[in-house]
């Protein structure tokens, strides 16, 4: 045998089989690349709305120019562009603290005042709107669309007069109660139970929500609570940022299969959190025992006022926590949309209103990346435009026509 030929012969295959290799290799950084480009594409192309920010409190603590690039935070005009964002509901948090010293409504008042400023001092860069309407109208405009939102019911100070009041003013929805049980509803961050469930008024604000056209917001409510609210409510409602209990057992401020059925049965959606602790299970059980912890010095300490909240700050900022990824998040969208339908899911971030978020969902300039996990777990266009704001807009639809009344939009 002649090994001066074998040998060649040998290397040709060699290389052969690495050229192909390399090929290979090529075709699937091109399929990532030209995926990466689709998934920007489709944030700049179709309608995208976010749910729920807070924004308005962070502003509260220190007044930024959000027209322009801001030094931290979530928000701004320019990383909202950037990420394709044309909607959002800024939430006006009223604080748990409220509800036993008075002032919630005020509060929320000045809070509405503040928002409302933004597209007064920013003409150019922001839109005040409260319709369906006026979110389309104002697509493609450049323009991002401000709706409003309150986060705790403890702004209505027990008055059911007051649902029509804050509709009058641009609010939208309602969430029913935040982190402590009020005069509504338990909460599923609370100690215990107060009314299990809805309040005697909880009840009666369930149905004055249908008559005004304004949509419930389950999201921190008790399970308890959201089974009575899905008995009673007339109008499909929601789940404005809340994420799946299963890939965080046991923690109730998620929403378990069950819940998440019966709430796409009663034709509504939930709208998926980005928080870590939401989305990714072993960052939530690191939040769960630093929060225990905190609680417990606390109340050792008597801590209260500014104090109190220079400790909880502190001790969070110093807080070393496991990242979570921009692919959880995708994790909890897929699960959604394999329980219930891909109808009945979209985006509720909680940017500013959680401390951590996944690598790759650092900011609203952010969602072309989620969109493009959905592209590669084989989500089609039509399932992403339903995703990234439609889906919402249609429960909205619902629920103004079930309050069977026609309201003043600008």
């Amino acid at each position: 045998m002649n090994m001066g030929k074998v040998v060649p012969l040998a290397l040709v295959s060699t290389l052969t089989v690495l050229a192909n290799l390399a090929m290979t290799q090529n075709v699937r950084a091109e399929t990532e690349t030209e995926l990466r480009k689709k998934a920007d594409r489709l944030a700049h192309e179709i309608l995208l709305l976010d749910t729920h920010l807070d924004t308005p409190f962070e502003l509260q603590k220190k007044m930024q120019d959000i027209s322009g690039r801001i030094e931290g935070g979530h928000f701004d005009y320019v990383r909202a562009r950037q990420g394709g964002l044309d909607a959002l509901f800024m939430a006006v948090y009223v604080a748990p603290e409220y509800e036993e010293k008075g002032g919630a409504k005020a509060y929320a008042e000045g809070t509405i005042d503040m928002i409302e400023g933004f597209a007064r001092r920013w003409p150019d860069k922001f839109a005040l709107v409260n319709s369906i309407d006026g979110v389309k109208a104002r697509f493609g405009s450049g323009k991002v669309s401000i709706l409003l939102a309150i986060e705790n019911g403890s702004a209505l100070e027990d008055d059911l007069g007051n649902v029509q009041h804050f509709y009058e003013r641009g609010v939208r929805y309602i969430t029913l109660v935040h982190s402590k049980n009020n005069h509504i509803c338990d909460s599923s961050f609370d100690d215990g139970p107060k009314w299990h469930g809805l309040s005697p008024f909880g009840k009666e604000l369930i149905a004055r929500m249908n008559r005004v056209g304004m949509v419930i917001d389950v999201s921190h409510a008790s399970d308890e609570a959201f089974d009575q609210v899905l008995e009673l409510s007339q109008a499909p409602v929601v789940a404005t940022h809340s994420s799946c209990r299963c890939f965080t057992p046991g923690w109730q401020r998620n929403m378990s299969d069950d819940m998440i059925r019966r709430l796409a049965q009663k034709g509504g959606v939930i709208q998926v959190n980005f928080g870590s602790m939401f989305v990714n299970g072993a960052v939530n059980a690191q939040f769960e025992v630093l929060r225990k912890e905190i609680l417990q010095h606390i109340q050792a300490n008597h801590l209260e006022g500014p104090q109190r909240s220079r400790y909880v700050e502190q001790r969070w900022k110093q807080a070393q926590l496991v990242q979570a990824h921009v692919s959880d998040v995708a994790d909890h969208i897929d699960h959604i949309a394999k329980l219930a339908g891909v109808g009945h899911v979209g985006f509720g971030s909680d940017f500013d209103g959680v401390t951590y978020v996944p690598v790759g969902l650092e900011d609203v300039s952010a969602y072309p990346n989620l969109i493009y996990e959905l592209l590669k777990r084989g989500y089609g266009e039509p399932d992403i435009r339903q995703i990234c704001g439609a889906n919402f807009l249609a429960v909205w639809a619902a629920v103004e026509k079930a309050a069977g009344a026609s309201r003043p939009q600008r």
